[in-house]
């Protein structure tokens, strides 16, 4: 999944499908310990998709605060 259409998800679809994500990859984990794995690759997929939604979830809870350069450079001395 690429983080554009991660970032375009509203935060109940970013639950879901990240709750998703990681029922898959348990399930794989499993599977991979018990009779093997046809596609290892999809367990880094998985991982990696799964903390790109951490991340945009994570950037959406923070406050948007400007950078402090920027706030000193619009004062001016008197």
């Amino acid at each position: 999944m690429k983080i554009e259409e991660v970032k375009s998800m509203t935060e109940n679809e970013l639950g879901y499908e990240l709750g998703k994500l990681r029922k898959e990859l348990f399930e794989l984990r499993f599977k991979a310990r018990t009779a093997g794995v046809n596609d290892p690759a999809r367990m880094r997929v998985l991982k990696r998709s799964i903390a790109r939604m951490l991340t945009v979830r994570h950037q959406r809870s923070q406050p948007v605060t400007a950078p402090a350069a920027a706030q000193e450079g619009s004062r001016r001395p008197s």
